[in-house]
């Protein structure tokens, strides 16, 4: 019982804002340009501040353990079917199979992966170790995949160097890279600077919320994923975003236990630490990094909904066939 109130109190605040998102898209409180200036806030401003803060603050070593081989056993195999499957099934070019890619397997670490550990686990330390190997390792891929694949770099010439240079232009990495030059220095900064910088992170999950929900009232490229050029249309799209939360929410949380269960022979609660991070939903960024990048965001957007919705399933499965009371 209790382990079920700690997944409602984890999920309410994300339905609930992007409900408040939705309903003020559809009255049209915020104009006609809310999505797009919320989006480039979130990507540009807020994310990259809450990244720095988390970074900075963090030991870049700390998940070098069992428990975060098997997560990342789990995310590496299943992001790869996903990029995999849209690129030779649903004929995605290369950026749009990266954000399939994402879908399938980049969790919701922070804003429901933290409360969930804190009431399921008994404290968030593994979780924290999530969220620095998507920052550190996951996100980078992510991003090169995008960029090289919507701004020419396929070139030879032209795309190593967008590679090289993509952590200078890139918010996102470039805020995780300055992180960890902090962090390795051992260095902090002012307390006015820091606190800034918690304040304005604050803002990256409510505002990146509030954005999806806006971003399903409707209006061009939305309300729907958008097929392939495959003839199929609307089935194409719905089946895509199936595979995909598929993916995340039923086979990323099986390769994990398989892992870190009968191939690394881990102690229970690390078992249940690990299958329950690979069991949350899609994160919010998948959406967030397709609209920043011009993708079509209908696969994004209803993959983080639809997996919000059927990781409650599996979530609570889960903590009930691992957790120390089964």
């Amino acid at each position: 019982m209790a382990s079920m109130h700690a997944l409602l109190s984890g999920f309410a605040p994300i339905w609930i804002l992007t409900g408040i998102g939705y309903a003020a898209g559809r009255g049209g409180l915020l104009g006609e340009q809310a999505e797009s200036v919320l989006g480039r806030f979130v990507f540009h401003v807020a994310m990259p501040a809450a990244l720095f803060t988390m970074v900075s603050g963090s030991r870049p070593g700390a998940f070098a353990h069992p428990s975060m081989v098997a997560f990342a056993a789990g995310t590496a195999l299943v992001s790869a079917l996903g990029y995999a499957v849209g690129r030779r099934f649903f004929g995605r070019k290369r950026a749009e199979a990266a954000v399939s890619g994402m879908a399938s397997g980049y969790v919701n670490s922070a804003n429901l992966g933290i409360p969930v550990a804190v009431h399921v686990l008994g404290d968030a330390s593994f979780v924290a170790q999530v969220i620095l190997f998507q920052v550190l390792c996951v996100s980078p891929v992510v991003l090169t995949l995008l960029d090289s694949g919507t701004r020419g770099g396929g070139a030879a010439v032209g795309g190593l160097r967008r590679t090289l240079t993509m952590p200078v232009r890139n918010p996102v990495i470039m805020a995780s890279l300055l992180g960890v030059a902090v962090s390795a220095s051992g260095w902090r900064p002012p307390a006015a600077v820091a606190h800034s910088c918690d304040v304005l992170g604050a803002a990256a999950v409510p505002t990146a919320l509030i954005t999806l929900g806006l971003s399903l009232c409707g209006g061009p490229g939305r309300g729907k994923v958008r097929a392939a050029d495959d003839g199929t249309g609307r089935v194409t799209g719905r089946a895509e975003a199936g595979v995909a939360v598929a993916l995340k929410t039923v086979v990323q949380p099986l390769v994990a236990y398989l892992v870190a269960g009968p191939l690394l022979g881990l102690p229970d609660h690390q078992v249940l630490a690990v299958v329950l991070c690979s069991a949350l939903p899609t994160a919010q960024n998948a959406y967030l990094y397709a609209r920043e990048y011009g993708l079509d965001t209908g696969l994004a957007r209803h993959c983080v909904v639809a997996s919000t919705v059927v990781s409650m399933g599996t979530l609570s499965f889960g903590t009930w066939a691992l957790g120390p009371s089964r």
